[in-house]
């Protein structure tokens, strides 16, 4: 019956002389383990295709859907967490396959003549991967994807006549918004996946012209190998060990919750993703009107160097001893990247490599106007480029002591509507939509005084310091706390209880605001005479009143006393809860973020999976198990088929 349908198929489709030209190939030197890296990148390919279209099913390409259907299908469909893990993780996948596979055509010399096509297809195909990857990393809508974009599209309005435009039609304005993220997301999911299948299948098409390029030592060439079956069996064990490598990393190392998107959030240090951390690093080195060049001069001169190498190397020696200025200028060049990248990853200010700080030293009290222009710094998201008393991007200027430079408000605020009057070749965007009162609060707070070394993000804010302010100078009674607030439900949660917040950065916010009182990871408090407890309570563990296993209910709990605040029970308590969400000195995200730390402390994961499907190590262990099954299987097998022979 099998035989019928083929031969039927096989009769108005030729299926017989597709799969002979796909497979029936000859290999130099025989079949090869550094041969497959090819076929990984294909497979991780696929496999980003795969799950990309899987998670179109969830994801709401909106700002204020974007990061919650995420949360949702990580969280509450049926292996959720793996599609998007294999997609998070195959996005990383592919960058390094793409990368070791130019690497082992460099040294194997298999871009000459007359192989520099399949070459140059390569290169286009490495900067799409790229592109895929910068675009994808902003579709979550999250802190992490936000800030990464913000720092990207920067770095593209740095080149010289067209980087304003390209800035422009990236965003769609002049602000991230709505227009950024659908135009990432119509790039990611249509046009760049798009362009790189017609690469992919002009790259095979070149490649399959003249066949492997095989050894460099001509004796080797000689022993001939064929595609199948000896090349597709080492492929397939390369993929199937890729395959159950990106389920481990999607099982124990999960994508992050960073939390939504929150240009409010001061406290968070924008880096783009890993694999531009080379060119954030190089960016340190290139200040002020240098910044162009580490932008956009030596990017384009290394794609250059790609482009023209064929033509360059033209001799045809292959052998890489052989070849040992190519090979000298390669090796730095890799050095180098790696280098760049790895001190780029370390640098201060990553949230993922958060490590205990010194209690942070007392912020000078600035005016009402600084502290409005406070505000509008961190809305406008300027921490994306400038350091401000330590935090902050490295792209700009240091802007902490700027009274010290010898600036005057009137240059300040002409450098906010035009900076490009002052520097020509400056990337900064025209501030000139705020009104002429805001533009004075900006230059006010730019003018103030900032201590070294401190986070001026942890400022009170106006409303905070006048509320601290008050409390300290005449305590409030319990009578008029609840006339000024009794429009205020304090049995209901904020909307912060919703959020799945990023416990790294609750960590550096619970050490800026809550450490104070609570202690060292909420290990017992500071005394509270007047309370009937006499101190403040601890937060490691919580009291059983607000402790759950479930993380909603838990975050539910405590988000009532963040929003809020409370007065202890007792005659007369010193201390009080503040109402960080009331008085808006902290946003909805970073309450979220201190809930998710504060649930960690205890014991339970605020991003625990909801659904009853196996967990994720539960599959791990079916899936390594499977795998090893079969390969015992496929062991057996051939150790039959060789005897018989």
């Amino acid at each position: 019956m099998t035989t019928k349908i083929w031969k039927w198929v096989n009769d108005r489709i030729p299926l017989s002389k597709m799969l002979q030209l796909g497979l029936d190939e000859e290999i130099p030197g025989g079949a090869s383990f550094f041969f497959t890296l090819g076929s990984a990148t294909l497979f991780v390919f696929i496999l980003q295709i795969v799950t990309g279209i899987w998670q179109l099913f969830y994801y709401v390409p909106t700002v204020d859907h974007a990061y919650d259907s995420l949360t949702f299908l990580r969280l509450f469909v049926p292996y959720g967490w793996l599609i998007h893990g294999l997609h998070y993780w195959g996005a990383s996948a592919m960058v390094v396959l793409v990368g070791l596979h130019m690497l082992r055509v460099f040294i194997w010399g298999a871009y000459k003549k007359p192989r520099e096509m399949t070459w140059l297809f390569g290169i286009v195909l490495l900067l799409l991967t790229v592109g895929m990857s910068f675009t994808g990393a902003a579709l979550p809508w999250d802190e992490r994807g936000y800030w990464a974009a913000e720092v990207g599209t920067s770095i593209a309005g740095t080149v010289p006549f067209i980087g304003n435009g390209i800035k422009y039609l990236l965003i769609g304005g002049k602000m991230m918004g709505q227009l950024t993220l659908s135009r990432f997301f119509i790039l990611h999911a249509a046009i760049i996946p798009g362009v790189a299948l017609i690469m992919i299948a002009a790259h095979m098409i070149a490649f399959r012209k003249f066949g492997s390029v095989g050894p460099w030592d001509e004796d080797k060439r000689k022993i001939k190998g064929d595609f199948w079956p000896e090349q597709v069996s080492k492929d397939v064990i390369v993929i199937t060990l890729l395959f159950l490598l990106l389920v481990t990393l999607s099982a124990f190392a999960p994508p992050p919750f960073t939390g939504p998107a929150d240009p409010l959030d001061t406290t968070f240090t924008p880096k783009p993703e890993w694999n531009f951390l080379f060119l954030y690093q190089a960016l340190k080195f290139f200040p002020g009107t240098l910044e162009v060049i580490g932008t956009v001069g030596i990017p384009a001169i290394v794609i250059l160097l790609f482009v023209v190498l064929p033509f360059l190397d033209r001799g045809s020696e292959r052998n890489p001893f052989k070849r040992r200025a190519i090979m000298l200028g390669g090796f730095v060049f890799v050095v180098l990247l790696l280098t760049l990248t790895i001190t780029g990853y370390n640098s201060k200010g990553n949230i993922a490599q958060t490590k205990p700080q010194q209690p942070l030293k007392k912020i000078a009290v600035m005016s009402a106007s600084a502290l409005k222009g406070k505000d509008l710094f961190g809305t406008y998201g300027c921490t994306a480029c400038h350091t401000m008393s330590g935090s902050g991007g490295k792209i700009g200027p240091d802007l902490t002591n700027e009274s010290s430079r010898g600036r005057t408000k009137d240059w300040v605020i002409d450098q906010l509507k035009d900076s490009k009057k002052h520097n020509p070749q400056s990337i900064m965007p025209s501030f000139s939509m705020l009104s002429d009162a805001q533009l004075n609060q900006l230059a006010d707070f730019l003018l103030s005084e900032h201590p070294a070394g401190t986070n001026s993000a942890a400022a009170p804010s106006a409303s905070t310091q006048v509320s601290k302010a008050g409390s300290e100078a005449s305590p409030v009674s319990d009578t008029n706390k609840a006339e000024n607030n009794n429009s205020k439900n304090f049995d209901t949660p904020g909307s912060a209880s919703d959020m799945v917040g990023n416990v790294a950065h609750g960590a550096l916010l619970f050490q800026q605001d809550c450490e104070s009182c609570h202690g060292v990871n909420g290990k017992g408090g500071v005394s509270n005479p007047g309370s009937d407890g006499g101190m403040v309570p601890a937060l490691q563990p919580v009291e059983k009143k607000l402790f759950s296993k479930n993380p909603q209910t838990f975050a539910e709990n405590i988000d009532k006393y963040i929003q809020h605040g409370s007065v202890p029970s007792g005659s007369s308590p010193a201390l009080r809860m503040f109402d960080y969400g009331d008085s808006y000195t902290l946003t909805q995200q970073q309450i979220a973020n201190i809930e998710a730390y504060i649930l960690n402390l205890n014991g339970v994961n605020r991003a625990q999976i909801k659904v009853t499907s196996f967990s994720p190590e539960q599959y791990f262990i079916i899936i390594a198990s499977v795998l090893l099954g079969l390969a015992v299987i496929l062991a057996l097998l051939n150790f039959s088929f060789k005897r018989k022979q």
